[in-house]
């Protein structure tokens, strides 16, 4: 899956020279945390609400209303925003955004079309992703095992699941306690926990956790 069929589209962008008072309360009125900043239609940079935040004043400040009021307006979107923008291209892997997220410490990554901006795909996007790759909203039997790097392993679990009578809905693998093994969660319905975890146990390193939910 590509980042370009989970992006949010249009995007809801701001201008360098808007007062982060208006920049702050066109966020909440959006219900958003994050917005690109456009200057004629060329990405400038990207605010997010902790850099309004923290351009506020603390409610410790002995200034006046009034004096607040004047010096905010005085700072603007682009005296907060990042400028040195992480962007994807709308044919990005899911998990390379995730990636780039995670390694440069962003909560968003604006999306281009070429030099145009096309979306924009957050960490509450990734966060909708990871529950339905584990059927996170489906009943079922839900297992983790541990197993082998070995070719035929993912196979024979699956068998012996349709042997049953089960179905998989979701299946996740994760990072083993050696680099030899893996861990393996997966979603079955149709059939019962009991027959799910008499099926699956004897072809496992481990049978870590086994519920139905």
């Amino acid at each position: 899956m590509n980042v370009s069929k989970r992006y949010s589209s249009p995007v809801i962008t701001v201008e360098p020279d808007l007062p982060i008072t208006e920049a702050l309360e066109k966020m909440r009125r959006e219900k958003i945390r994050h917005m690109p900043v456009l200057r004629k239609g060329k990405l400038v940079g990207i605010v997010t609400r902790n850099d309004l935040l923290n351009a506020s004043p603390s409610k410790a400040t002995t200034l006046s209303v009034w004096e607040i009021n004047y010096l905010l307006n005085k700072i603007t979107v682009a005296d907060v925003m990042s400028r040195n923008v992480v962007t994807v291209p709308e044919d990005t892997p899911i998990e390379e955004a995730a990636r780039l997220m995670a390694d440069n410490k962003v909560s968003c990554l604006p999306v281009m079309r070429g030099k145009e901006l096309a979306g924009i795909i957050t960490e509450t996007d990734l966060f909708k992703i990871f529950l339905e790759l584990l059927g996170a909203r489906h009943k079922g039997v839900r297992f983790t095992v541990q197993v082998p790097n070995k070719p035929g392993t993912f196979a024979r679990i699956s068998t012996a699941i349709f042997e049953a009578g089960g179905n998989i809905i979701a299946m996740g693998t994760f990072a083993g306690e050696t680099a030899n093994s893996s861990f393996v969660t997966l979603k079955v319905e149709g059939v019962p926990f009991k027959t799910v975890k008499k099926v699956v146990e004897p072809l496992v390193t481990r049978l870590v956790d086994c519920r139905e939910i």
